[in-house]
């Protein structure tokens, strides 16, 4: 418990003096996160439409292997990412290996499953209702889709958000591929991991401090923003 109470004490010192080292973290944190979570939405948005709106053959298989996809653990998902550019791997002339480059690729494949399930079944739950009175109202296909985006926007805001929380809060994929290299690809979790090796309990803790205040103050923002729109 003394230990508890040291670690939040010590957050709220290192984040109030701005310590430069919890500070580098935090923000390759928040910049690797960001980026792999507007990668997989780059392109996972465009494959939730299609699971979400469209009846191909093959679709409920698609939707049941990304759902399922989201429990992959993080630790496998790292191993095949080292495999796959280590020295000797397929992509290994890229260099990438213990790099940020490769842990936001690894990332973006991480939350994918979430962006694509949450969204597909967002916009799946809109979809007839919303599309057929669009229709009837003399709506085009286009104008139809765009109704139906918009009346899905906040669960595929939830999915990006999900996506993002799990991405910076993730361990195996940035340990095993970005190496936890100082002031290069440490984030947030390796480092978290790598002070309670060394029995720095109240840095980690301060650490998983820092971690939390970042994930809930991004989860609360979008929240009141969606209840201010909702009740506006």
């Amino acid at each position: 418990m003394n230990d508890l109470l040291e670690g939040i004490v010590k957050a709220f010192q290192l984040i109030v003096s701005g310590d430069p080292t919890v500070l580098d973290v935090t923000l390759r944190s928040l910049y690797v996160s960001g980026a792999a979570v507007l990668i997989a939405a780059l392109w996972g948005i465009p494959i939730a439409i299609l699971l979400g709106l469209k009846d191909f053959r093959g679709k409920f298989f698609l939707r049941g292997l990304f759902t399922t996809l989201i429990g992959m653990p993080t630790v496998a998902l790292g191993l095949i990412l080292y495999l796959v550019f280590s020295r000797g791997g397929v992509l290994g002339f890229f260099h990438l290996l213990y790099t940020p480059t490769v842990i936001i690729i690894g990332e973006a494949l991480l939350v994918t499953p979430i962006v694509v399930s949450f969204s597909a079944n967002a916009l799946a739950a809109v979809s007839s209702e919303i599309r057929d009175l669009a229709k009837t109202l003399g709506a085009s296909e286009d104008q139809a889709f765009i109704a139906v985006f918009r009346e899905a926007r906040d669960g595929v805001v939830l999915a990006t958000i999900s996506s993002f929380n799990r991405a910076v809060a993730e361990l195996g994929v940035a340990q095993m591929v970005g190496g936890n290299i100082s002031g290069f690809t440490s984030v947030l979790t390796t480092t978290i991991m790598n002070e309670t090796a060394k029995g720095d309990i109240a840095l980690s803790i301060a650490l998983a401090v820092i971690l939390l205040i970042v994930v809930g103050t991004i989860t609360l923002t979008v929240s009141y923003f969606q209840g201010r729109r909702k009740w506006a």
